[in-house]
């Protein structure tokens, strides 16, 4: 059995399982709790100073590398727009990805929103979460953060219908030559930071505020992925928008 069909029976397996489970339901709180603590220390000491480095950077620095990864993940929306029969969110992701990559000088400006053309973000998790499958339990993974069944499912599946990951991660599986999978790293690290920069207020505020930090967490995971599935208006990736 080859790698992407043990892929397709594990995801379904999980799948199947995930849709008798309410999102709620944990599949090990005390593991979790544990790698919870951990990532906390791992943020801590590496991702945090980085971050406050990042915030110290010149704006349009900021905003240039915020604006080159945006549109990266930009790609990963396109099939997964055609996955769920949004054939115009697919259209705006195309477009939106095409002007940014030539008048927006490879992705650093955004002309594309000025113009109108503001792509939703899609990943496989959402798309799975809008045919009707379940999150299935919660869990927390090491430097990766809060998931749930069916999202790390589609974390897994995000790496086959990418094409930023096709062209930087399986280049060489798909088309014998050799790929750079540094790229690809790179950019999703410069995307965990740029993130964590941007909600830098969010997150000590979060921190001195939580009786319990690692319910909170689970909290606004949950309800900000049930927004990305559903469209919500609220569907921010500033999580000072989804505080309850």
């Amino acid at each position: 059995m080859n790698f992407k069909k043990y892929i397709i029976l594990v995801s379904s397996i999980f799948l199947l399982a995930s849709t008798e489970i309410k999102a709620s339901e944990e599949c090990f709180e005390g593991t979790s709790r544990a790698i919870f603590k951990f990532n906390m220390g791992f943020d801590n000491v590496i991702l945090e100073p980085i971050a406050k480095g990042y915030n110290k950077l010149p704006e349009p620095i900021k905003n240039g590398t915020s604006n080159f990864t945006s549109n990266i993940a930009t790609l990963l929306s396109i099939p997964n727009h055609l996955a769920q029969g949004n054939i115009r969110g697919a259209g705006n992701a195309t477009a939106s990805f095409l002007i940014n990559s030539t008048i927006g000088i490879i992705g650093l400006a955004n002309p594309a929103e000025k113009m109108g053309l503001s792509a939703q973000k899609e990943d496989v998790g959402q798309t799975l979460g809008s045919y009707g499958i379940g999150p299935g339990c919660y869990f927390v993974l090491p430097i990766l953060g809060p998931t749930t069944v069916r999202d790390s499912v589609g974390i897994i599946a995000d790496t086959f219908v990418d094409p930023f990951a096709h062209v930087t991660w399986r280049e060489k599986e798909l088309f014998g030559t050799s790929g750079n999978q540094i790229d690809y790293l790179t950019v999703k690290g410069t995307t965990a930071v740029d993130f964590r920069a941007d909600n830098e207020t969010n997150f000590n505020s979060l921190e001195e505020n939580s009786i319990d930090l690692y319910a909170s967490f689970k909290s606004l995971y949950l309800q900000n992925r049930e927004n990305k599935i559903n469209n919500s208006s609220e569907n921010e990736d500033d999580w000072g928008n989804l505080d309850n």
